[in-house]
């Protein structure tokens, strides 16, 4: 095979794996050989369809939560509800009972969830309120990158930062938002088959080309990719096996989770990840402890409680951050579900986090504080989370490039 055709095709086959030429064109001249380092890691994982905040994280303390859900309501913590009921955090708050997986973390200090948080923008449209949160301006629709990749691309950010090529890894088949830019980014939808379609035919022909070919701009790219491989190819992932008895669930969310454990074993220095979980649009049949709600929910709640454990004490450094576009409908509506919100919820886990309570001001849910008339009120903006998270975890130091038009003021305190 000519040598020109040959890497037009082959470049094809690496955009598949989520290395898209412009990455390793990228890699090659602003990155040194990939070197494993221990570090601070963010884990970000995204609820899209928008989750209902209120049964998620049920405020069983407020006595109008009761009457504006008649039958989708969790009970409030008690003998007679037993498993139905929420699990109590503070006499107040409790968590959805599918959420039972998580209960221990708060026990242990490791979860901090935050209430009444999300985007300032009124827009009930989850293509722009995802928009929004990935890019971090809310109702700026023109910011082409988003906040995350400003992190990575950005100088005075990170100092000490180890760059590699799988510094930013995204379980998702294409780049999301929220790490699209000009920092490279690497999406792939598990280590393992990122290792097998790296380690076919085609894959062993390229390097061998590139091994005796001249040293041109090719050359460098298509070194650095092998380099990368090869970085996988040690985490052995058809071996792999978690640690601590940690059981993820076999649904595509709980494998990704895995995948990202791996990778963080693995010393690749990895610093950012990313996955998401859809199905939390529950305009009818929502259900209450039980239901549609309740089977993602179980879904969530143990393959985060199976990364913690796999981790183990390596979740001193690790921080694990959820998130989804805006909330829901504080009233059920008629077909016993409900419809797009406005606030929402968030959970913090690992490193850092101020665990056992649960932070931000609660507005209430009477008439008169509703927002609309209709919704839970916002009152934290999540870029105060996000900058937050930046700062203290990671070590962001220029967050004005990082959340352009927003001054975060006074943080959440959801960090030490």
């Amino acid at each position: 095979m000519q040598r020109r055709v040959f890497v037009r095709n082959s470049a094809f086959a690496l955009v598949t794996m989520g290395l898209s030429p412009s990455f390793l064109q990228r890699t090659a001249f602003a990155m040194p050989r990939p070197a494993a380092a221990k570090g601070k890691v963010l884990i970000c994982l995204f609820q899209r369809g928008a989750a209902d905040a209120l049964n998620v994280l049920v405020p069983h303390g407020d006595r109008s939560y009761y009457q504006l859900r008649s039958s989708i309501a969790i009970a409030p913590p008690s003998r007679t509800a037993g498993t139905a009921g929420a699990i109590d955090l503070d006499g107040f708050f409790g968590l959805h009972p599918a959420l039972a997986p998580l209960k221990p973390l708060w026990d242990r200090g490791l979860l901090a969830p935050i209430h009444a948080v999300g985007s300032p923008s009124a827009t009930r449209s989850h293509f722009d309120a995802q928009d929004y949160m990935e890019s971090a301006t809310p109702d700026n629709k023109g910011t082409t990158d988003g906040w995350l990749n400003r992190y990575l691309a950005t100088s005075g950010t990170c100092e000490q930062c180890t760059r590699t090529p799988f510094r930013a890894v995204a379980m998702t088949p294409q780049t999301p938002r929220v790490l699209q830019g000009s920092a490279p980014v690497v999406a792939m939808s598990s280590v393992a088959e990122f290792s097998v379609r790296s380690g076919g035919t085609q894959a062993a022909q390229l390097e061998a080309l590139y091994r005796t070919g001249s040293a041109d701009l090719i050359h460098g790219t298509g070194a650095e990719m092998f380099e990368a491989v090869k970085m996988l190819r040690a985490a052995d992932p058809q071996r792999y096996q978690p640690e601590h008895d940690a059981a993820y669930p076999t649904s595509q969310f709980g494998q990704r989770l895995r995948s990202i454990s791996q990778l963080i074993k693995a010393g690749v220095g990895l610093e950012v990840a990313f996955a998401d979980i859809g199905g939390w649009d529950t305009h009818v049949n929502q259900g209450g402890a039980t239901g549609q709600l309740a089977q993602r929910l179980g879904d969530f709640g143990a393959s985060i409680a199976a990364l913690v454990a796999d981790l183990g004490d390596r979740m001193e450094d690790v921080l694990i951050v959820t998130m989804s576009e805006f909330g829901r409908m504080a009233r059920q509506n008629g077909s016993g579900g409900t419809d797009h919100g406005h606030a929402g919820a968030m959970f913090v886990l690992g490193g850092g986090a101020k665990g056992g309570r649960v932070h931000g001001q609660w507005p209430g849910l009477a008439p008169e504080q509703l927002y609309e008339g209709r919704d839970l009120a916002l009152t934290t903006d999540f870029r105060a989370l996000f900058a937050e998270v930046a700062s203290k975890h990671l070590g962001a130091t220029n967050l004005g490039a990082l959340f352009p038009g927003y001054a975060p003021g006074v943080l959440p305190g959801v960090l030490g």
